[in-house]
């Protein structure tokens, strides 16, 4: 299998002023590129070399993983941008509502989830293995695919992405971006091609799995921190 770099589905300035071209060429040229130059690296002449990435996210581990994973939320982090944002409408406009109340509420506890998380990785929308949305934050190279999740939208929150326009000021760059540059139409394609739940004939997990249960519902407090899957993604599939 040959692995060439997605090429980024806008120009490097189309996501100004929010993202600079300037961060995107470096973020695009440097990193990203340099995730899948090491990745063909350590898989030239291994069976890896021939397994979709998707595969490698699910099955590797160590530098293989980190930078198959890395590759792959790049490429996905790239196409949930587009330029001026586009708003969320329909089925997927409708399961936001349902389990986040309001697309308001969404994008508040995407900016709270971001803000609240320690050290590098990624701020994801995905489904559970109940077709429930959840707003999850991984570490390092991490992905909801290895939990059995179906991402919708991704948003990068290693330092590479946001230093050169921002600083330190990693809330003031989500806050950006959840307000002008997710692309929810990309969200909503993903939304249609997730896994159905699980198939009700099948015996469902047990009562006492921890793993798949939702905490006990009740009112999210507004200083409440979302940490790296503090909802759990489960896969039954």
């Amino acid at each position: 299998m040959e692995r060439t770099l997605a090429p980024l589905p806008y120009a490097k300035d189309a996501l100004e002023p929010h993202i600079t071209g300037l961060t995107v060429e470096v973020h695009y040229e440097r990193h990203h590129r340099g995730y899948l130059k090491k990745l063909l690296e350590l898989t030239r002449s291994k069976p890896e070399q021939d397994e979709p990435l998707e595969a490698l996210i699910r099955s590797a581990s160590g530098e293989v993983f980190e930078n198959a994973a890395q590759v792959w939320n790049h490429d996905f982090f790239w196409k949930s941008l587009t330029p001026g944002g586009s708003p969320p409408g329909g089925e997927l406009l409708a399961a936001i509502e349902r389990d986040f109340g309001s697309l308001a509420e969404l994008e508040r506890r995407l900016v709270h989830a971001a803000d609240g998380h320690f050290g590098s990785g990624w701020l994801w929308l995905a489904l559970d293995f109940r077709h429930r949305l959840r707003v999850v934050t991984t570490h390092d190279a991490d992905n909801p695919l290895r939990q059995g999740g179906a991402p919708l939208l991704a948003v990068d929150l290693w330092e590479h992405a946001y230093y050169l326009d921002y600083f330190n000021e990693r809330r003031h760059y989500v806050e950006n971006v959840v307000q002008h540059l997710l692309d929810w139409d990309f969200a909503a394609e993903n939304f249609r091609r997730a896994p159905v739940p699980f198939d009700e004939a099948e015996p469902a997990p047990a009562e006492d799995d921890p793993s798949w249960q939702d905490p006990p519902r009740r009112e999210p407090d507004r200083e409440e921190t979302e940490r790296v899957y503090e909802v759990p993604i489960h896969s039954a599939l």
